[in-house]
């Protein structure tokens, strides 16, 4: 099973690939580039974003589901409690 700090670094990753297409993008707009060009590295972006966000709320979803000494359902993230519903609602935003 994966740790949280190896989950942390993994999502890392993921939002750092992301920042970098994100630059060509901003580079392909300021230079002018294909409309084609600028819209695949925009969708390429979106689906690195929507990836990192669905790694968070799983393994936050997975801490919940495998702590079995909170008794409430619930997983603490930041100081903050977050149960199953709230977990829901933050993973169908990204749909």
């Amino acid at each position: 099973m994966e740790s949280k700090q190896e989950a942390q670094r993994r999502i890392a990753n993921r939002l750092k690939r992301a920042r970098g297409q994100l630059n060509a993008v901003i580079e392909a707009v300021e230079s002018g580039a294909d409309c084609r060009v600028v819209v695949t590295q925009l969708a390429a972006v979106s689906s690195a974003l929507d990836r990192a966000g669905f790694a968070v709320i799983s393994t936050a979803m997975r801490d919940c589901a495998t702590d079995e000494a909170r008794a409430d359902d619930a997983v603490e993230t930041s100081g903050e409690r977050l149960d199953f519903d709230e977990l829901e609602k933050l993973f169908l935003s990204l749909s």
